[in-house]
């Protein structure tokens, strides 16, 4: 028992005082403590200025320096009085995490006195290291100079730690050369390529809208593990997941842990992460158990897109601090333990006027709703146009595993509307065919003492990896770990290219003196026909739907690399660079950058496996087959016939040809990554990964969970899957 499983185990067995959260008092009394929002502004700026700050929000306008001088004393004064010492510019690099860094208030003035400075300067930008983060060959690494920009659409906050407090500036990331080297910067101008585009399209309906915001909510799936265990898994340590391991007896196959009651002290990390999140503005709302043994999920109330995503990130940040504190690692990788469900991020998007109307409510007369139809088919016409990329969009190393298990989303992209939805679209194209459609939400009622209970105009449907859900479309195929910029700057982009090009169409045959409403309908209708391939409303897990989607000329792109081409595509290079979002060079860069991610990701994951195995596994049991061997020897010894002992023969054999197989596969293994890491070009170099080095990993794995049933429990040297996954 001197190994760090058991130490581990003993840690866990051994902890006698819960993890206990401090009741907060109300949300509504400290809900956006450590933002500097609206009522601070309105507290610490100058009348004049506030006045004038808000309305560049609002309108997107370019704040001046003079009016930046006022924002950051204001700032400057706020944070230091709520304890802050160092402030630093919080972005969003390739890298998929956030970065910062941080730098004090404090400096010596001319004099040499003691000052506390925090200038327009500081406030609007800083010089991080360009050549550091993952950049796709746009700077070289004697090509330093990079910027962050400060973002006034998302407010500053206080980041709290046991080491002090940090006032963090949300900020794109640009190189020197004015390239992207973010995630918030293209993001912002998809959003607003699209509010452009959704106002003009607005315009047919009435005058009175004139802003047009993408809105989303965030549900983030997560796991937790204890964190003395984790540390004694180094494959989990590495990568984020468990490279082998036989699944526990019992799993998920109950199905007793989906909305099962949430343990202790799994509620009050919860507790204690909701606090510090409503602390920063984070407006969660919902937390339950999810499917899988140590499974969790939290939702926020939705947001404009672009502070929901910084919100998002913040909220992973946040996790694993609050996490620590109660001896919790989280686990955000989209499949951390094969056999049980995997974990994702699902992306909830509609669109909401500046006069309070959601342009993706179908309201109780869906099929007479031409606001309604023109939004939600162009959005149906747009996914169909550019599935490819939006399936690119989610593609990872991680995502992978999830993507077309019969526990997520296929990576065949498609659309579920629900039936009556779909009645109405279908009179719509075809107006010969005669259908019921109801007009509005039936009721289910019936049982005593139970009140009536609304009916939604869709069922849900969980294979569905877009899918209409009421009011808006949830992208449930984005992974848990993913920065949801990626998807969400594409699924902006597609539709408000797919906006352009509708009004296009509709003011062409308005100029043939077509009615205006006449004209929406048929570009509606014309649209319905030329998408219908993308919607489907059965089991996208089934075997049959990849024939039938074949059929229909839909793709059906597993692997990473090979997805990630679209983005070099001339569609998707033309639809960036003519709504001003990506130019050319920036879509070859971070192409290169995701190939080189997804390489990089299973060549880490390949090396851990032979340490684990060539240091670990094998030489335990090698250990223990040499005590069976002992064993069989001292029988034959004592002249003991020989079937006396041949279950012990059969299972040093056994022992003896899984050891034998693993180092086998994993020697082969590591021949195939040297020849991999001997390919220049990027693309094939991912590609040999994934076709050459990657598939020894379910080998090896195979061959070391038979060798766990096997050996000896006080001798296997890591924390087996039933440990890890039930927490207490």
């Amino acid at each position: 028992m001197n190994n760090l499983r058991f130490d581990a185990v003993e840690t866990v067995l051994s902890r006698k005082k819960k993890s206990t959260s401090t009741p907060e008092g109300k949300p509504s009394t400290f809900f956006g403590k450590n933002v500097f929002g609206i009522k601070k502004m309105k507290e610490y700026l100058p009348k004049n200025a506030y006045e004038k700050l808000v309305t560049i929000i609002d309108t997107g306008e370019v704040i001046d320096r003079e009016l930046a001088e006022h924002i950051s004393q204001a700032i400057k004064s706020w944070a230091i009085s709520n304890g802050a010492t160092h402030y630093s510019h919080w972005f969003q690099p390739l890298t998929g995490s956030t970065a910062e860094k941080h730098d004090a208030f404090f400096e010596p003035d001319n004099n040499g006195l003691p000052v506390e400075k925090f200038t327009a300067d500081s406030l609007i930008q800083q010089e991080p290291d360009a050549s550091s983060f993952p950049n796709g060959g746009i700077r070289n690494t004697f090509e330093a100079r990079g910027y962050t920009g400060w973002d006034p659409s998302s407010p500053v906050f206080l980041f709290e730690t046991a080491a002090g407090k940090t006032l963090c500036i949300p900020t794109v990331f640009l190189s020197y050369t004015g390239e992207a080297l973010d995630y918030k910067a293209p993001l912002l101008k998809a959003i607003n390529a699209l509010d452009k585009a959704a106002v003009d399209v607005c315009q047919y309906f009435g005058k009175s809208v004139t802003r047009v915001a993408a809105s989303l909510g965030i549900e983030q799936e997560y796991f937790l593990v204890d964190l003395a265990l984790y540390n004694a898994r180094p494959d989990l340590l590495l990568t984020g997941r468990t490279l082998f391991g036989h699944m526990s007896a019992k799993g998920q196959q109950l199905e007793d842990h989906y909305f099962g009651s949430i343990p202790e002290r799994v509620m009050a990390f919860m507790v204690d992460l909701e606090n510090e999140s409503l602390k920063l503005g984070i407006p969660l709302k919902t937390r339950h158990n999810e499917v899988a043994p140590s499974q969790f999920e939290c939702a926020p109330m939705f947001e404009e897109m672009n502070l929901a995503i910084d919100h998002n990130q913040l909220l992973l940040n946040i996790m694993e601090q609050i996490a620590l504190r109660h001896n919790f690692k989280v686990l955000i990788h989209e499949k951390p333990y094969a056999d049980i469900n995997g974990s994702g991020k699902h992306n909830n998007w509609s669109l909401i006027t500046n006069t309070g109307i959601n342009l993706l409510a179908p309201g109780k007369t869906p099929k007479t709703n031409l606001m309604f139809l023109t939004f939600f088919v162009n959005t149906i016409k747009a996914v169909y146009e550019h599935a490819d990329l939006l399936r690119a969009s989610i593609a990872s190393a991680s995502n992978d595993h999830r993507l077309g298990a019969n526990e997520a989303p296929p990576a065949i992209i498609s659309i579920f509307l629900g039936s009556q939805l779909n009645d109405v679209l279908d009179e719509i194209e075809t107006p010969r065919i005669a259908k019921i459609v109801k007009s509005e939400s039936m009721l289910w009622h019936g049982i005593p003492k139970i009140p009536e209970l609304n009916l939604d105009n869709t069922d849900r449907n969980r294979t569905s990896p877009f899918a209409f859900t009421g009011n808006k479309f949830e992208f449930r195929a984005v992974g848990s770990s993913a920065n949801s910029a990626s998807s969400m700057t594409v699924l902006n982009a597609i539709v408000a290219e797919q906006l352009i090009q509708f009004k296009t169409d509709v003011d062409k045959l308005i100029a043939k003196d077509t009615k205006k409403d006449l004209a929406i309908l048929n570009v509606i209708r014309k649209y319905l026909k030329q998408s219908r391939a993308i919607r489907f409303e059965g089991n996208g897990y089934s075997k049959e739907w990849e024939i039938e989607a074949e059929s229909r000329g839909l793709s059906n792109i597993k692997t990473t690399p090979k997805a990630l081409d679209v983005y070099t595509s001339d569609k998707s290079l033309k639809l960036f660079e003519s709504l001003g979002i990506l130019n050319r060079r920036e879509s070859h860069a971070r192409h290169e950058i995701l190939l080189e991610s997804y390489f990089k990701k299973i060549q880490i994951e390949a090396r851990v496996i032979g340490e684990i195995v060539n240091s670990m596994l094998a030489p335990a049991s090698i250990t223990y087959l040499n005590e069976l061997v002992e064993n069989v020897r001292g029988l034959k010894d004592l002249g003991l016939p020989k079937e006396s002992y041949s279950s012990q023969l059969n299972l040093v054999e056994r022992i003896s040809t899984l050891i034998n197989e693993i180092l086998e596969n994993t020697e082969a293994m590591r021949q195939e990554r040297k020849k991999a890491n001997n390919i220049e070009d990027i693309r094939d170099k991912a590609i040999a990964y994934d076709e050459k080095v990657r598939v020894y990993f379910d080998k090896i794995r195979y061959h070391i969970n038979k060798l766990e049933q096997i050996v000896d429990d006080n001798k296997w040297p890591v924390p087996k899957l039933r440990e890890l996954l039930f927490v207490n």
